[in-house]
Order: structure tokens, then sequence, then C-alpha cells
């Protein structure tokens, strides 16, 4: 049986006008010219940063490799899950997703639901998720065309290790203060209903046919497992939070499943090593892949370490 190498992927600095220059402390990065407002960590064009499949982008890994990688399912598939950090220094547009029925409507794949953890907030930091209980349609539309839908929007605050679910149709915004680690559908399909005066493009078609009054859109309450928490586990998507306060192994985490699986660490280091392919390193804010057909690897590390498993929740 053919199996692949786990391997690390290189983040990808995206340029967005709500962004930093500056991504001290969380990256060695800056920018002289556009601010960057996401890191991509699983998309398409990052690119494998070990192993023998070094160099190569995750479009191409996902399209050689694709059963091997991403385990039994239909053909055609892409990469199942977008992961991204998202650092915000200005308030994002007011937006929503469609979901899957309206974006194979147009033409599309999928459509976006997505989840929100919080890495870090500042003190009285919120969200806008979903629209205030009683507001109808016409006010939206209303409210879009006098510039005060900021008013029919719920605020949610947020706290730090905060889980939010962003299901598709959900009117939503984000503002500075936080740090978010944003798992979603592998989709670019945003509507923006209002952009604060920004003479960026409105999607007000498409976006009131994608809005939904009332969603399943809310925090999350994390659960407990053996050794680990489970931070969501929704329709497309599970994240679990696996904390290793010393050295040594973690049977749970090293379990095969047959399908792909992202390890995102949160805080520390772990050194990641298998008999056929040479040893690398993870370091914080960094994320590696395990295939589904993976090789056999071990985990270790030399001091407290947290690791966010993320899988896909659908074949």
């Amino acid at each position: 049986m053919e199996t692949l190498a786990p391997f690390r992927l290189a983040p990808f600095f995206r340029t967005r006008p709500w962004g930093f220059q500056d991504l001290h402390p969380w990256y060695n990065y800056t920018s002289d010219s556009e601010p960057i407002g996401e890191v991509w960590l699983t998309g398409e064009m990052c690119a494998a940063d070990t192993g023998p499949l070094k160099a190569m982008s995750l479009a191409d890994i996902t399209r050689l490799h694709r059963t091997f990688l991403l385990g039994p399912g239909p053909a055609g598939r892409g990469f199942p899950l977008l992961i991204k950090l998202l650092f915000p220094k200005a308030k994002l547009s007011v937006q929503v997703h469609p979901d899957d029925t309206l974006a194979q409507r147009y033409g599309e794949p999928r459509g976006k639901t997505e989840c929100w953890y919080a890495l870090d907030a500042q003190p009285g930091a919120s969200v806008a998720l979903g629209l205030r209980a009683g507001v109808t349609r016409e006010q939206v539309a209303g409210a879009v065309e006098d510039h005060s839908l900021e008013s029919l929007l719920s605020m949610v605050p947020v706290n730090r290790d905060d889980m939010i679910f962003v299901e598709a149709g959900t009117v939503h915004a984000m503002g500075p203060g936080v740090v978010i680690l944003e798992t979603q559908q592998t989709s670019d399909l945003t509507y923006r209903l209002y952009d604060y005066g920004s003479p960026r493009e409105l999607h007000l078609e498409k976006g009131f046919a994608a809005l939904q009054l009332q969603t399943r859109a809310g925090k999350v309450a994390p659960r407990r497992a053996d050794g680990y928490s489970v931070l969501i586990d929704e329709r497309y998507f599970r994240m679990e939070r696996w904390p290793i306060p010393r050295s040594g192994s973690v049977p749970g985490l090293l379990a095969p499943v047959l399908k792909v699986q992202m390890l995102f660490v949160r805080e520390g280091r772990i050194r990641v090593a298998g008999q056929t392919f040479e040893p690398f390193t993870v370091d914080r804010n960094q994320l590696m892949v395990i295939p589904a057909a993976s090789e056999q690897w071990s985990l270790s590390t030399d001091g407290p370490t947290e690791i966010i498993r993320i899988l896909p929740a659908e074949g």
C-alpha cells in the first residue's frame, strides 16, 4: 500500500487593507508595502516545506496524490479545509457566505461555513455575529441603503480560547483586538453587504440571496474527552485541543484515521520523526499535514506544548 510522509506547510501571507505591516510576535514577517491581514496555512498555494514533497504546492499534492492524502471519497475533490490566521487592525466588511446549495447554483463546488477560534483577544473585543432578534429583510435593505447596517448586528464579546461557529448565511463582521484561527470550507465566496463607505465592490444581490435572518451561529463550549478537548464538531470540520505538558507519548494523537489531519502548534514546538523520512520540527503558529495513508510517525516535545488538531468531518 502506498503511503505519504507527514509534511509541514509553509504559510502564505496575504495582503489585506485591514491588516498589519508587522506580524511580530506571531510571525517573523514585516511588509514594506500593503499590510498583511491573513496568513494562509492550507491554501492551495502553500508549499510543502519538508520531506519528499518539498516545494510542491498543496494544490499539486492534492491533484497527484488525492486518495493517499485525503482518503477514500469522490474523485475530483480539492483539499477540503482552508485554515488561516486573521490579524484585523481595522474593521472587516459586513459580509455573508452562501451555503452549498446556493454556491452550486452559481456553479461553485461548495459554500462557506466556518469557525473562529480566538488565539488572543484584547479586553472589550467583540465580533458581529448575525442580526438582532426581530430584524427583517426589509430593515436590512434599508440599513444598507442609509449606511446604518452596523446598528442591526448582534455583537458578541470575545475572550481568548473562545470558539465561534459561523454558519453559512450568517451576517457577520470582525474588528480589531482579536487574533483568529479560522477553519472553513475551502471556498473564497464572500459577499459584502456594507464596507463603511469604502469604494470596494458590494455584492448585494448575491448577499441577500445568501442571507438568513437566523442561523445556528454562536459560541461553542469545549467538551472534555480523554486527554484533550473537542472545540467544535460540526458538519464540515472537527477541532480538538491537545495539551502536552512534557515530552512523552500521546497515543490518541498518533492513532491513524482514514482522513487527512492537520496539526497546528498553538504553543511550544514539536519534533516529528519516522523511519522513512527525515525528522522535522513544527514551531509555534506552524501547521503540519498528516495524510490519510500516512507513514508511521512519532511526536516529541522539549517542553509544554499545545496542539490544535483539525480534521474534515465529511468524507
